[in-house]
């Protein structure tokens, strides 16, 4: 269900998708994640892969598309089985990008394409990935370089890669070569299997243009980058559950913990941090929503516009802070916590993945940069929708004032720009934050979150709360 229900139709209609299928699948993501986090990637990638899939695969061999029913990606059965695509009951997609020598930087990927049959955009792959996740999927989407007879003489522009879908079996029933060289012994996310996998003579069918890979790619890319905040903010949510459950019914000097004002103010401030997590993926999802499933007809554009920078700084930022709010709940169980019996070592070591993944924090922040530089409707989009809220909240009108007055200066040079890329993509997602809770949460919320994030005695570690928050309404928003 989680990875189907934002591309499944309406009862009784044809070709419009839920209307609010990525909120049903962020919601249902976020409360999965909580008990096993080692399937987000999987289930993500083929969440994320179909309609990729959708609006190309058609355009290539009907051989191909009769043995590889896009319909059963739908599925939610899942199959394990090792067999041709049309003989199973579900598939799943799997991505294949990274390289060793490149990393993010898929524009020096070296896996070579040769064009086999260019009327069905059949290629030959020949190359390695460092990094291919969830390897036991049906299909994936790699990036390779078109070759060509003169290729020493091409323009720099067909350096760029092309994106192509690989899948597991072919058409004729036969298995496309697709050699697994390990599995990657990981610091966590142990239940995801990633592997390393080498392409030689494997089929692949050109999606999309040739040298358009990245362009092809991205609406996957923004999938998983969704799906990575929301498992992060789930993480944090049940980190919060752990340590609240611990002070509700630890007694230390006398008292439970949840009593002791201290632990207050730290289980506060991880709420803070949780709801506003929280509040910001469901909101991004809901985006979503109105941009690929045309859920509301009007002002759609504006809303493309905000959901690209604001998937962005949900990804770097909720992705950055799990690992701190995951940290200091574990604290709060004391040595309990860093026992392997508990859940909480595993929370923490699951915790810095979804920052690493898709893009890491430098990565995401760079992409802000040449998103606002490329699409400045986007930043128009934002800067509008924080106008709305103007008025509510003194810090969070001086936090905005001060971005546009400072970091968004036009005359600022671009290598002071992306010096303090970091500075502005954080303010920018705080702000964002603050402006979703202002407009979804009870004031008490928001007037907290501003506060202590936002305001002149904000603190830098959790705990260190300013003085005006109100300590008793907040600890009743606590789990149990």
């Amino acid at each position: 269900m989680v990875h189907s229900v934002a591309w499944e139709s309406l009862p009784g209609s044809t070709g419009k998708f839920n209307p609010h299928g990525h909120l049903q699948h962020a919601a249902g993501l976020y409360i999965l994640m909580q008990v096993e986090a080692g399937v987000c990637c999987p289930l993500s990638m083929t969440y994320s892969g179909y309609p990729i899939l959708h609006r190309y695969l058609l355009c290539t061999s009907q051989q191909l598309t009769n043995s590889f029913p896009l319909e059963r990606i739908l599925s939610r059965k899942y199959d394990k089985r090792c067999l041709p695509a049309n003989m199973k009951t579900g598939l799943t997609i799997g991505m294949a990008l990274t390289e060793k020598q490149g990393g993010s930087d898929v524009q020096t990927n070296t896996t070579k394409a040769y064009c086999d049959n260019a009327q069905e955009k059949r290629y030959i792959l020949i190359g390695h990935k460092w990094f291919c996740s969830a390897p036991m999927s049906d299909g994936f989407l790699v990036l390779a370089q078109i070759q060509y007879d003169d290729n020493m003489n091409q323009s720099s522009s067909y350096s760029k890669p092309s994106c192509f879908f690989v899948p597991r079996w072919l058409p004729n029933g036969q298995r496309n070569p697709f050699y697994i060289q390990r599995l990657k012994d990981k610091l966590g996310n142990r239940s995801n299997a990633s592997s390393e996998i080498e392409f030689n003579n494997t089929q692949a069918w050109l999606l999309g243009k040739e040298h358009n890979g990245v362009k092809v790619i991205i609406d996957m890319i923004n999938g998983t980058r969704l799906d990575s905040a929301i498992s992060s903010a789930a993480l944090m949510r049940q980190a919060l559950v752990q340590a609240t459950w611990h002070a509700r019914h630890r007694k230390a000097f006398g008292r439970l913990l949840i009593e002791q004002p201290l632990m207050k103010q730290v289980l506060i401030d991880l709420l803070l941090e949780s709801e506003a997590a929280t509040t910001l993926v469901m909101y991004l999802a809901t985006l979503y929503d109105m941009t690929y499933n045309n859920m509301y007809s009007n002002n759609t554009g504006e809303k493309q516009e905000l959901a690209r920078i604001a998937s962005a700084l949900a990804k770097f930022w909720i992705c950055k802070r799990t690992p701190e709010t995951t940290y200091e709940a574990l604290e709060c169980l004391g040595g309990a916590g860093f026992i392997e019996e508990s859940i909480m070592p595993r929370i923490y070591r699951e915790a810095p993945i979804n920052s690493i993944w898709e893009g890491s924090g430098n990565v995401i922040c760079l992409d802000i940069l040449r998103s606002m530089k490329r699409s400045p409707e986007s930043l128009q989009a934002y800067i509008s929708f924080m106008h709305e809220t103007k008025g509510s909240n003194k810090h969070l009108d001086n936090a905005l004032e001060n971005v546009e007055k400072h970091l968004l200066k036009k005359n600022l040079p671009s290598d002071m720009f992306e010096r303090h890329a970091r500075t502005l993509a954080t303010q920018l997602a705080l702000c964002l934050q603050a402006g979703l809770l202002v407009r979804h949460l009870p004031q008490t919320v928001s007037d907290a979150f501003c506060s202590s994030r936002l305001g002149p005695n904000r603190g830098s570690i959790f705990g260190d709360l300013p003085m005006d928050i109100d300590t008793d309404t907040l600890l009743k928003r606590l789990p149990f």
